[in-house]
């Protein structure tokens, strides 16, 4: 395999290659010494623009942003209209950062479009921006920036915007001469030079650092590079030696001499995260030097301007003609390619091919790698070094020498040749030069599927998305749904297309796709100004609960009740009709209310508990006279403390009736009037509480006072029927144990309720003395009852027998006890003999 190792340059114990990504041709206006340049880790795209800060450009020139995928395609251009920019730089979710030298920090998307900005506050402001940068941590995307007055001020995510001022560095009266950000221990800090001191800088400490083995000669450190995760620092020191060491700078790693006193254009860290020898990248005009913890050094001879762009398992070289990836050659292709390699990858490899040819070394191969007993990896080794490979033709070589060898195994677990198989699959895909995303396979592993998929759909790429997704089998919840719901909101902002044709392509692509939200579309579409269109599709939205908030912020509350009303949710149109409330004039809101019934009665109930003034104010604008009297009753009760204003207001009520013409209603009201000014009367005379009783509370408790006069007087003015008035005074008189009394009035005339009443309420009062006095007068029928309940059971007995009663007789027999009525009983069962025989 000698033509692959070709490229492979030793650096101690690794080897380091260099290959084209894309062989760019770019449509750059200006060449890269001029720009400020910035390209998106992970295989991001690409953005310059001209550096109006060198003071030899014309400043009348108004300089022209681009923006580049990796394989040199352009995807937009525009002329730069706002401030003075310092720097630019990408966001983890590759959006485009603009910071200008007053503070002001822009964000644009990929395509060029504003979404919004922020300040760094009023200190940058005053003091100017000097130098600033854009980092990545756990947190965030996060800013930078020096100012004038030589302080740092930071703000580690730009989603949450917090600022924190960084202490003051102890004699600096200059720009520092070099300074990276380092996340540590979950925190921000800045390590900068100043000359040959090392300072880190927290939020609330400035500790100056010597580094370990730097050397007494140096007189200043002139770069650092610090690694993609944060663990590795690099300094380049004035009398030409590159430091290399831990980010926590407590011990070294190893001191390299380069030869060079004057310091790198581009200073970048160039290892993978496990690697043994880490090693850094510098560019001195047209030499690009490679070196690492061994001392050793590679040498790659330029021809062109080029940058720098770290990566997390190497560095993408960026050039006027050229696009180039420089990384460690991972460990499994080092194992399987490296010239006369034993491994058990390699040998498998060499088997395969002899296969191919009908060789019968292949068995040979075979036979010494199952001897070993490394079959299984070296299968292994060449799937995972078919993932590290960039030409198709190689990764099918190595996936069909993996085929071959786990076909001698038996319990191979097929799960990991399929999954490199369909990733390597959807990495060809969009390594093409028309997507533009040369993804390394730990770069991929890194950002994951689903963020894949997200970068994909920023960049409009939604059939490819799709695709994608169908083919890794990902949910269409979390996959198809989402990309078309994305691309129906892009669909929107086309304002060249009718809304009619937007709406109709979007239903017909998405129809009822499950997780597609139409509202989401719709507001998408309101947000762009096409508020027609956004009313169109929320027809497609089932759920109303989504519907309604839209077309209230729309300005379509009618709508909004029509669609709040449809769907059942009174809670729903109570939030409609509260808003309409606010929004419109008191005489419109009722009118509106007029022509929707439902949503009229939920706001009467509404009002009834909460504003009973505003439910009057509907009943004027109705006519609604009956309810209008309802509410002076409810009314007088519930707001009037006086007498004089309750009787004012039933009055009030009253006349509504009389206009409702509603005869019995007014009747009662004008009946409860002559009531209250009774019970007024009688509370003035005896000094006690008769308001608020009912007619017959009234009665009962001027019969209680032995007031029987006035009782007998409401008994004649109210017309009480005879049976209630006399059970209303039994039930006085006997509560109070006014027997003597009780005793006179059931003389007085003959009872229209009988003279069982009399009987229950003193048995009910424990006296079955005077109940006994009513007994003979009580009707035939309920004589029986009356001596059970008095406790005579003989005359009982003899009742029942001279009424030839059967049942009554059984009735009887039921109070008995066999011990206390045995005679009792003797007598019941002898007249039920007689009963039979008759």
């Amino acid at each position: 395999m000698a033509f692959v190792t070709a490229n492979w340059n030793p650096l101690g114990e690794v080897f380091y290659r260099k290959f084209d990504l894309y062989t760019v041709k770019w449509m750059m206006r200006e060449d890269f010494s001029n720009c400020l340049i910035t390209a998106a880790p992970y295989g991001g795209p690409i953005a310059l623009m001209l550096n109006a800060m060198r003071k030899e450009r014309s400043q009348s020139l108004r300089p022209v942003l681009e923006i580049y995928s990796s394989s040199g395609a352009l995807i937009t251009s525009f002329p730069w209209k706002s401030g003075l920019v310092v720097h630019i730089g990408w966001t983890a979710s590759e959006d485009l950062l603009f910071i200008q030298d007053d503070g002001t920090v822009l964000i644009y998307d990929i395509f060029g479009t504003f979404k919004r900005h922020f300040s760094m506050g009023n200190e940058v402001l005053q003091n100017r921006v000097v130098e600033a940068k854009v980092f990545h941590s756990v947190y965030g995307s996060g800013v930078a920036i020096l100012t004038g007055a030589f302080r740092f001020t930071c703000a580690t995510n730009i989603d949450d915007l917090k600022l924190r001022r960084l202490p003051e560095i102890p004699g600096l009266q200059d720009s520092p001469t070099c300074w990276v950000v380092l996340m540590q221990d979950r925190q921000t800090r800045i390590i900068l030079a100043n000359g040959k001191d090392l300072y880190i800088l927290d939020n609330a400490s400035c500790i100056a650092v010597t580094p370990p083995n730097l050397g007494p000669q140096v007189c200043a450190i002139t770069q650092i590079a610090v690694s993609f995760n944060y663990k590795w620092l690099a300094l380049f020191t004035d009398d030409g030696n590159i430091w290399m060491g831990p980010s926590t700078l407590k011990d070294s790693l190893v001191v390299i001499d380069t030869n060079y006193r004057i310091p790198p254009k581009q200073f970048a860290w160039c290892t993978r995260s496990k690697s043994t020898n880490p090693c850094v990248v510098g560019i001195w005009d047209k030499l690009l030097l490679v070196v690492g913890s061994s001392k050793e050094k590679i040498k790659f001879h330029l021809d062109e301007e080029v940058h720098l762009v770290p990566e997390i398992d190497g560095v993408r070289i960026i050039g006027a003609s050229r696009h180039e990836f420089l990384h460690e050659v991972p460990p499994a292709c080092q194992d399987v390619f490296k010239i006369a390699s034993m491994a058990p990858g390699a040998l498998l490899l060499e088997a395969h091919k002899e296969y191919e040819k009908e060789s019968q070394k292949a068995d040979e191969y075979l036979r010494e790698i199952k001897d070993q007993n490394l079959l299984f990896e070296a299968v292994q080794q060449c799937i995972e070094a078919a993932g590290h490979e960039y030409e198709p033709e190689m990764q099918k070589t190595l996936l069909r020498a993996a085929s071959f060898g786990k076909c001698f195994i038996s319990n191979f677990p097929p799960d990991m040749f399929v999954r490199m198989s369909r990733d390597l699959r959807v990495l060809n895909a969009i390594r093409d030069s028309t997507i533009g995303i040369p993804l390394s396979y730990p770069q991929y592993q890194q950002i994951t599927m689903e963020v894949l998929i997200d970068r994909l759909v920023l960049r409009r790429l939604y059939p490819l998305s799709i695709k994608i997704c169908e083919y890794m089998k990902i949910s269409e919840f979390k996959g198809a749904s989402r990309i078309l719901a994305h691309w129906a909101c892009y669909k929107v902002q086309q304002k060249e297309e009718p809304d009619d044709s937007i709406a109709r392509v979007i239903n017909d692509k998405l129809g009822d796709t499950p997780g597609i939200s139409y509202s989401e579309i719709a507001a998408r579409a309101y947000d762009c100004g096409r508020t027609e269109l956004a009313i169109k599709l929320l027809e497609y939205e089932p759920r109303s609960g989504e519907q309604v908030p839209l077309l209230l912020k729309m300005k379509r509350s009618n709508l909004a009740l029509h669609k709040a009303i449809e769907s059942g949710d009174t809670d729903l149109v109570y939030t409609v009709v509260m808003h309409l409330k606010n929004e419109m004039s008191r005489g419109d809101f009722f009118m509106t209310l007029q022509n929707q019934p439902v949503a009229l009665s939920l706001y009467r109930q509404f009002c009834k508990h909460q504003e009973p003034e505003t439910l009057q104010d509907l009943f004027n604008q109705d006519d609604n006279h009956q309810e209008l009297g309802n509410f002076r009753v409810y009314s007088s009760y519930s707001n009037e403390t006086t007498i004089e204003g309750r009787v004012a207001a039933l009055q009030n009520a009253v006349d509504e009736y009389n206009k409702a013409k509603n005869e019995f209603a007014a009747k009662v009201t004008e009946e409860q009037i002559k009531l209250l000014r009774y019970q007024s009367r009688m509370q003035k005379d005896t000094g006690k509480t008769y308001l608020d009783y009912s007619l017959h509370d009234t009665v009962y408790n001027l019969l209680l006072d032995s007031k029987l006069k006035q009782a007998e007087q409401l008994y004649k003015d109210f017309k009480i029927p005879d049976k209630r008035f006399w059970w209303l005074k039994i039930s006085a008189l006997a509560e109070k144990q006014d027997w003597e009394e009780l005793e006179k009035f059931s003389k007085s005339k003959k009872s229209p309720v009988g003279y069982m009443p009399f009987v229950e309420i003193c048995v009910k009062h424990h006296n079955k003395y005077e109940a006994k006095k009513y007994v003979t007068k009580v009707s035939p029928e309920q004589k029986v009852k009356a001596f059970i309940m008095v406790g005579d059971l003989d005359q009982a007995v003899e009742t029942a027998t001279e009424r030839k009663n059967e049942n009554e007789l059984n009735m009887i027999l039921l109070k008995c006890t066999p011990v206390t009525d045995r005679l009792i009983l003797e007598k019941i069962n002898r007249a039920k003999s007689q009963l039979l025989k008759k």
